[in-house]
């Protein structure tokens, strides 16, 4: 299979031509492969590959996916015998004893894993620059960050390497990379897809794993691969009525859709961004939905303080896990992540607790926003990417950083505001995303803008715990009204 015909098809596609002996499976991974080789050493998204293992991986030739190439997250997405790293050096000794739920449906779907992608430090970060594994770089512009923490897997799914890539998101990292690499991106429901079995619920609830991909039937079809409880899994969420990939052909109606396009953390938005939402919303309402403008009405900074509190508590708690398990040691783990871990120890447990009953704040105003409309529409991230080292912490901070640290001054730094800051200086680029993960509810981000210079900006459209099936209709009208695919052609010629 050529190169150029390779580019011409999404997950789905592929499938039907293997299915149908038109081309063979091997031919497709050799495809793949061939681009990862071509492009991979400009774009760094690939840490780990399996190149021979995917060619001799034996797959169900039943299943939707049989024989379709995918890349795994170097993050939760565990695969028995093989190294996960959370791209920490801390966690280079962690060798999976067994596959997580994605990876064995992920196999039962019959795709074949050409190897593992890039991701921030315990993916802290929306950019994906770890001192592991060093700096992925945007397809579209390899100057730029592809965003984080799937930022491995935004660059190598835009650039071709494969039709789609494991993903998981806890703040934005779904949306983000998806925005930033012009993918369409979509985070489940808390609960559809199953955590298991290492943990009950990632990031005690907000974060959930899927894919990126290029086409929306792709990312309903891989749902349907992916969701359902596992034994042991906290809760059930009811499935829905028809396949995903099925109901996503079905019209979903005229809906109701606020708009709102200033950041709720109060901080600036770029120009790009807000006239991607406002082109979208024209769209909207020439496919005859009403658009109005209308946010939930919540406290933003008392959710970035909670998110906060829930990013210090992970941390700490996973860095005590590599050193007890792993053999980590503190100067395994980069600063900023012992800075965080630090302020996760000190955090009065009262102070969690409470932070983490807020939530419900968050959930009860966005259900009350619900009953007014059916969606709600604004930008993905507030910001076009950063440039590559832009976001590293300037060196004086860093010195007061170990400074910090060399006097455990944890509980200090919690008494004096400083929590807010750092708050501001860590969402101010991606303000959008977090509410979505807090109250535990389904968002996607969509490629409906690109800049004049060329970039993709994506938009965000969010909806009620369970509304994937309608997520995935709207995405499917917007995909069919504004196509976006041609733009990978693009791009393709682009990083040859």
């Amino acid at each position: 299979m050529k190169q150029s015909e390779y580019q011409k098809y999404d997950a789905v596609a592929l499938a039907d031509l293997i299915r149908r002996g038109d081309v063979s499976s091997r031919e497709v991974c050799e495809a793949a492969i061939e681009r990862a080789n071509q492009v991979d050493g400009r774009l760094n998204a690939i840490c780990f590959p399996q190149f021979p293992e995917a060619l001799a991986q034996s797959y169900n030739k039943e299943a939707p996916f049989a024989g379709v190439p995918l890349l795994l997250k170097d993050l939760a997405q565990e695969q028995e015998g093989q190294p996960c790293t959370y791209g920490s050096r801390g966690l280079k000794n962690n060798i999976a004893p067994r596959d997580s739920e994605f990876v064995r449906r992920a196999r039962e779907g019959g795709l074949l894993f050409l190897g593992r992608t890039a991701t921030p430090e315990f993916g802290l970060k929306a950019v994906t620059e770890s001192t592991l594994w060093g700096p992925s770089r945007n397809p579209w512009d390899t100057g730029l960050t592809p965003g984080g923490s799937s930022g491995g897997s935004g660059a190598a799914v835009a650039a071709g390497i494969v039709p789609m890539a494991g993903a998981n998101d806890g703040g934005g990292s779904i949306r983000i990379p998806a925005a930033y690499n012009g993918l369409f991106g979509l985070k489940p429901s808390r609960g559809r897809i199953s955590s298991g079995p290492f943990v009950g619920e990632a990031w005690t609830g907000a974060s959930s794993d899927h894919v990126v991909s290029r086409t929306v039937r792709d990312s309903a079809a891989m749902l349907d691969v992916l969701a359902g409880p596992a034994a042991g899994d906290p809760f059930v969420i009811p499935p829905p009525s028809e396949p995903y990939a099925d109901l996503m052909h079905r019209t979903p109606g005229k809906l109701r859709i606020g708009v709102f396009t200033s950041s709720p953390y109060q901080t600036e938005v770029a120009p790009e961004c807000v006239a991607a939402v406002e082109e979208t919303a024209r769209l909207l309402e020439n496919l005859g939905h009403h658009v109005e403008y209308a946010r939930p009405e919540f406290d933003g900074m008392a959710l970035a303080r909670c998110y906060l509190g829930l990013y210090f508590g992970e941390v700490s708690v996973l860095m005590e896990k590599a050193k007890a398990e792993f053999g980590a040691s503190e100067n395994d783990f980069e600063l900023d992540t012992r800075l965080i871990g630090m302020l996760g120890r000190t955090l009065p447990l009262p102070e969690y607790v409470s932070r983490r009953q807020q939530w419900n704040d968050f959930s009860r105003a966005l259900g009350a926003f619900f009953g007014q409309f059916d969606l709600y529409l604004c930008p993905t991230t507030g910001q076009l990417p950063a440039k590559i080292g832009e976001l590293d912490t300037p060196s004086h901070l860093q010195l007061a950083a170990k400074l910090m640290l060399a006097l455990r001054a944890g509980k200090l730094v919690h008494k004096s505001g400083q929590v807010d800051q750092m708050a501001m200086e860590n969402l101010a680029r991606t303000p959008f995303t977090q509410l979505a993960n807090l109250t535990g509810t389904p968002a996607m981000s969509v490629p409906l803008h690109w800049t004049s210079a060329g970039l993709p900006v994506g938009v965000q459209f969010g909806g009620a715990h369970g509304s994937e099936g309608l997520l995935f209709q709207l995405a499917a009208q917007l995909e069919e009204a504004n196509p976006w695919f041609p733009q990978y052609e693009r791009l393709v010629e682009g990083v040859n």
